[in-house]
Formats: structure tokens, C-alpha cells, sequence
């Protein structure tokens, strides 16, 4: 497994992490014993970096990592674990926007150590921008937790370039979580240029447009109510019959290669900058496996360029999020 730097002061991991989200919610039915074994087969195959919130499925998936590492004794010690933190939820699985308050900042990693198992976070970050607390104040409360030993690294999660600035300016940031793939190249113009010049890496999320751009979404397929795609715009209606067609695009490019439209999805992130380390959202060792062979896929120019033919910049039909949830990205603004 080769390695890649969270930026010019955080740690080494391997260069695809491993997101847990999709393991305990927002895309329908889980299966435990699966993702557990899934969490093994990507430790086996060197996978260093496994990233979570607090909030994916009111902690459960905190849980299911803790459960999976503790059967697993001494991977503790072997992986870097991304907690976000900062969103409110109800008892009926309702959003309240997010809370960035000192003290709301090391309740939040209390509940996240108990959760875990662990003594520390590797990378913490705010799962959004709290528009009522200024982020040097969210920021240095992160800080004064790495001063005490239970964060060992800073991060942040789709803030745009003023607020990359101003928290770099606290503290010490590692890596900025933000979306980035084929489908959503909105960082290229102004945060990804300031992430580097600032020596913030990159952890891209969504490399696969959750699930759509990997080749094995199809028009009919059946999602139940849980599922969060149901209400995305980039999978409903006319929107969802357009960005198939850049898929079958890519899947000609792909398949030109010899490799699946995943795996070319996914080493086109790879090949944007050693600074950027996607994230595969994989639930099964199948899948996972598919996503890890993308390591072994080389792109050229003329590669490249044909991916760019087959999905222009901007050629995406959708928002990212609906509506409410785009508001909250700062990233955006």
C-alpha cells in the first residue's frame, strides 16, 4: 500500500481511506457483521485511514469501529481514525444545524473517546462551519484537545478559501475534508489552489458521487426510504438520466483500459495531486476490492484527456445536496 502525507503536518496513511458512513446509515439497510468484515479486508490490504462522525447514525458507527478494531488486537495502533463532529440531531433522526462552541467542542470528544475505545482522535474536524461561532474559536478549542493529548491532528470539512486562511492562522491544519470527483470539481477554482499554498492536504470524499459514478447504478434500481439518494438531486429524474449517460461515457474510457468505471473514477482523484487522498465509502469486501484495484491503474495524458471529453468540468446534471444541506456549505459561498 503506498502512503500519502495529510498535508505538511499531519500523518502518514495509506492513499485510499476507508469511509464507515454508509456502514450504519443514510443508504438503507446494514449489515454489521458485513462491514466489520469489510473494516478487516481493508486493514489486511494496508488501508491506514478510516474516517467517521459522531453523528452517522446517532454514534452507532463510532460503535461498529471500535467493535471491529477491538477483534482485531493491536490495529489500533495501526490506523489513523477521522472523527467529524459538530451536528445536532433529534430523536426522530431530524438535523439542527451544528454547534462549533468551545464547550460543545470537547463534549462532542468525550462522547467520541467513550464511543471509540481510544485515548485519542487522530484527525478532528467540524463536520460543517457553525455560522454563530467564528472558526478560530472552534479551532483553538480543537487545539488546546491536542495539547492534551486526545487529538493528535486538526482537521476541517467543506470550508472555503477565507476560513481555510483564517483557521491555518490558529493552528496547525492537516487536511480539509471536502467532496471532490469527476462530477464535482467546484474546489479547483479557489479552495484546492489555497489548501496548497497553505500545506493543507486533501481527504475527497464522494469519489464516486455516492455510488452513481461507479458503474453499477442503474435507472431502476431500488432504494428504500432511508436511503438518502431518494431526495438528491443529481439522482432524480431528467437529472439522473443525464449524468447516466456521462457514466456510460466513462464506462467506454474504462473499459478501453481494461478497468471498471469505479476504478477509473476513482484513479482519476489519485492522479490530481499527491496531496489528495480519496475516500472509497465502500460496505462490502467485493466492493472494497474493486475500489482498491484502482492503485494499480495508470492514466496518461491521452487517458486523461479522454476522461475530461467523456465528463467535462461542470457537465454533472444537480446540486450536490439538496437545497437545506447545500446552505450549509461554506465551501459554496
Amino acid at each position: 500500500m503506498r502512503t500519502r502525507n495529510l498535508g505538511a503536518t499531519g500523518p502518514a496513511v495509506s492513499a485510499i481511506g476507508l469511509g464507515c458512513m454508509g456502514m450504519s446509515a443514510l443508504y438503507g439497510e446494514t449489515d454489521d457483521a458485513e462491514s466489520i468484515a469489510t473494516i478487516h479486508a481493508a486493514l489486511d490490504a494496508g488501508v491506514t485511514l478510516l474516517d467517521t462522525g459522531d453523528f452517522y447514525a446517532m454514534g452507532l458507527n463510532e460503535l461498529l469501529i471500535r467493535d471491529a478494531l477491538r477483534a482485531r488486537p493491536g490495529s489500533r495502533d495501526q490506523v489513523a481514525i477521522s472523527v467529524k463532529f459538530g451536528a445536532l440531531r433529534d430523536a426522530g433522526g431530524g438535523w439542527g444545524g451544528y454547534d462549533g462552541r468551545p464547550a460543545a467542542v470537547k463534549n462532542f470528544l468525550a462522547y467520541s473517546l467513550n464511543r471509540l475505545g481510544t485515548d485519542h482522535v487522530d484527525v478532528y474536524r467540524i463536520a460543517r462551519l457553525d455560522p454563530g461561532v467564528p472558526i478560530e474559536e472552534t479551532v483553538g478549542a480543537i487545539a488546546e484537545e491536542v495539547q492534551a493529548g486526545r487529538v493528535r491532528h486538526i482537521g476541517l470539512s467543506e470550508v472555503g478559501a477565507d476560513t481555510l486562511r483564517r483557521a491555518a492562522a490558529t493552528a496547525p491544519i492537516s487536511d480539509l475534508q471536502i467532496e471532490y470527483s469527476l462530477f464535482s470539481r467546484g474546489i479547483e477554482a479557489s479552495v484546492l489552489p489555497t489548501a496548497r499554498e497553505l500545506g493543507i492536504g486533501v481527504t475527497a470524499y464522494g469519489v464516486l458521487s455516492r455510488g452513481l459514478l461507479s458503474g453499477h447504478w442503474s435507472k431502476d434500481r431500488a432504494t428504500d426510504q432511508s436511503d438518502f439518494r431518494n431526495r438528491s438531486p443529481r439522482f432524480s429524474g431528467d437529472n439522473l438520466d443525464r449524468n447516466l449517460v456521462l457514466v456510460e461515457a466513462l464506462r467506454k474510457v474504462a473499459e478501453g483500459k481494461g478497468v471498471t468505471v469505479a476504478q477509473a473514477a476513482i484513479a482519476w482523484v489519485l492522479s490530481r495531486g499527491e496531496d489528495i487522498v480519496p475516500l472509497v465509502g465502500a460496505r462490502r469486501r467485493d466492493r472494497l476490492a474493486e475500489s482498491l484495484g484502482a492503485l494499480d491503474v495508470a492514466l496518461d495524458a491521452a487517458d486523461l484527456a479522454a476522461m475530461e471529453e467523456a465528463v467535462p468540468p461542470g457537465a454533472a446534471a444537480g446540486s450536490r445536496y439538496d437545497e437545506r444541506q447545500m446552505a450549509h456549505l461554506d465551501s459554496e459561498r
